[in-house]
């Protein structure tokens, strides 16, 4: 039996900063996609474990089945418990645990909403809202630009070295190019466009350097078989 079961959706960019951190730290989980079509994420079981009944989700049997929800939370939770090393993440009393913490929150409140408002509005909304899909890429624009200022002066945001501050990143930032793509709708306005190499150098090369990763490679390599 894995020691981890992981509830999650096959093309969610959450679910699978989960999987990445676990990656990295070796740990053994079984995945449960949900259904979203048929409201599995609302089921009893899942509302049971999560009240807020979204993805991930993750219970912890080595643990007494201690459950965890909210994606960054879950990565505070893996590294406080499994990376004894601190090898991707900060001891409490590192002098630059809060700045941690910072980029998270950064991560969670920043990032995570505007990319996945932009890509509702470009994909899945029932009615062309052009105004909508010009404000959220333009936040899009707005936090690739915050962490272009930090890159500008090193290669990592914490402790010079890469982190679960950096590592929650990533897979937002590799649905940029479907987000900033083709959508559900021709619009006759124009929308902002983005050429994330060009005009933020500094931080896709960051990004090209967390992709190179190992456990990020083979979480690309599950990914991809997961939507076969």
């Amino acid at each position: 039996m894995s020691q981890f079961t992981l509830y999650s959706l096959r093309g969610g960019p959450n679910p699978w900063k989960v999987v990445l951190i676990m990656k990295e730290l070796n740990l053994s989980y079984e995945t449960r996609f949900l259904d979203f079509s048929k409201k599995e994420q609302k089921s009893a079981e899942h509302i049971a474990l999560n009240p807020n009944g979204r993805v991930p989700t993750l219970v912890d049997h080595a643990n007494n089945d201690y459950t965890v929800w909210e994606s960054d939370a879950i990565l505070l939770y893996l590294t406080d418990k499994y990376d004894t090393e601190r090898r991707i993440s900060l001891a409490h009393d590192h002098p630059e645990y809060h700045h941690e913490l910072q980029y998270l929150f950064f991560q969670a409140s920043g990032q995570g909403p505007m990319f996945g408002q932009a890509g509702w509005f470009n994909h899945y909304h029932d009615v062309p809202i052009p105004s909508a899909v010009v404000r959220y890429r333009n936040e899009i624009k707005r936090v690739l630009g915050v962490l272009e200022l930090i890159f500008e002066r090193k290669e990592y945001l914490v402790d010079n070295r890469c982190t679960i501050a950096d590592l929650s990143f990533i897979h937002w930032n590799k649905a940029l190019t479907r987000i900033f793509g083709e959508g559900k709708f021709q619009f006759t306005e124009e929308l902002p466009t983005l050429d994330f190499e060009k005009e933020f150098p500094k931080t896709y090369a960051w990004h090209q350097r967390l992709l190179a990763r190992p456990a990020a490679v083979a979480t690309t390599e599950e990914y991809n078989k997961s939507q076969i």
